[in-house]
């Protein structure tokens, strides 16, 4: 399941480390089976015993063939092929992010977790940004995979749910509004535009307003994942 298609075929992707089946087994996901080898670890083993007495299907392997399989360099020894479910999104979302273009799967599941840690309703992934259940992107998410709903949508789609929850659509942008101007309370939607090309022209259009972060210092941007952090918590600050 290494590619985007071929998950969505199987409606499954692959989580891997103790961490992330651990996460997945108290959101209650659905399991289609675990591997795991002789190094995991204590925590591992008891993930593998409250699988195993859930009905999950788990099998010992070789470590030879873990490391095969594995995505990372060191494997810690687990690895779990899990039903890609879509979580619900609330019918009327006041805080939503959409990253538009993030190419970067590490920026991509930095942001997810980021979201989650900012109690963002929804997660909406438009086209030309990379896939959100990779590998790469569910380690980098920490388990906000589990807790988001995360929804790949048209532009279309994107801005038909933005004018039913009456969201106000910002778009990030080092030439915006200082966000510590503008006010973050109303129900809004943050595009975040990837690194190497920023937003794309659907977002531009769709954007009310477009906003940005004071910096003190000679650096003239952020990264993606890093700004998308900070203006989903002064978001989360204003509105506290």
């Amino acid at each position: 399941m290494g590619r985007a298609k071929e998950r969505r075929e199987e409606g499954a992707f692959v989580a891997e480390g103790v961490r992330l089946v651990e996460e997945a087994f108290n959101s209650n996901w659905g399991f289609r089976f675990v591997l795991y080898d002789e190094m995991l670890n204590e925590r591992g083993k008891s993930n593998v015993e409250s699988l195993k007495s859930r009905g999950v299907d788990c099998e010992e392997v070789s470590p030879n063939l873990m490391k095969s399989l594995s995505d990372t360099e060191t494997s810690q020894g687990i690895l779990a092929v899990i039903n890609l479910t879509q979580l619900p999104i609330t019918n009327y979302p006041n805080f939503v992010l959409i990253p538009d273009q993030i190419r970067d799967p590490g920026n991509l599941g930095t942001l997810l977790r980021s979201a989650d840690a900012a109690g963002v309703d929804a997660v909406l992934i438009p086209p030309e940004t990379t896939d959100p259940f990779a590998p790469k992107v569910v380690r980098a998410g920490m388990g906000a995979h589990f807790r988001l709903p995360i929804h790949a949508l048209t532009w279309e789609e994107i801005e038909q749910k933005s004018k039913s929850a009456n969201m106000q659509m910002l778009l990030a942008d080092m030439e915006g509004r200082s966000c510590w101007d503008v006010g973050l309370r109303p129900p809004l939607a943050l595009i975040v535009g990837g690194e190497a090309e920023g937003a794309s022209q659907q977002a531009r259009k769709l954007a009310n307003q477009t906003i940005g972060i004071p910096m003190a210092g000679k650096t003239e941007s952020l990264n993606a994942a890093v700004a998308g952090s900070v203006l989903m918590f002064e978001i989360v600050r204003q509105r506290k």
